[in-house]
């Protein structure tokens, strides 16, 4: 199954941040898939590396969860992303500006995802971001 760089982002980011939907997500990794947030502190609300489809779906299932009572989705409006490819096909790395709408002023989390990939679905995922921007 051969998939370009921006139809892989844009399974996940549907799946992920737009429907939080864990099965979806977890269907768009491979059966060993990896994900990785480097930047979550220890006992935050994601696990630093989770290995594997199902413990993603578990660990994405239980994360979705917790956050039933926040509503908050990004403004697709005023987010934006761009895809860099690399020397290496399986590999792109996004660079992304979340906005989601705020009482005041918007909250801009702004993160940067490395995304190798295997026959169209992500292997491994390193996702940089700032937990406490989210809070």
């Amino acid at each position: 199954m051969s998939r370009t760089a921006q139809e892989i982002f844009q399974s996940y980011v549907h799946a992920g941040p737009l429907t939080r939907d864990a099965d979806a997500l977890a269907e768009t990794f491979t059966e060993d898939g990896v994900f990785e947030a480097p930047l979550m502190p220890a006992g935050g609300a994601l696990p630093r590396r989770i290995v594997g489809r199902e413990a993603i779906r578990a660990a994405m299932a239980a994360h979705y969860g917790q956050q039933l009572k926040d509503d908050r989705r990004p403004n697709l409006q005023k987010s934006g992303f761009v895809l860099h490819t690399t020397s290496d096909p399986e590999v792109f790395i996004a660079e992304i500006d979340t906005v989601f709408d705020g009482d005041d002023q918007d909250i801009v989390v702004s993160l940067v995802q490395i995304f190798r990939t295997r026959d169209g679905r992500i292997a491994r995922l390193r996702d940089y971001f700032a937990p406490s921007l989210l809070s």
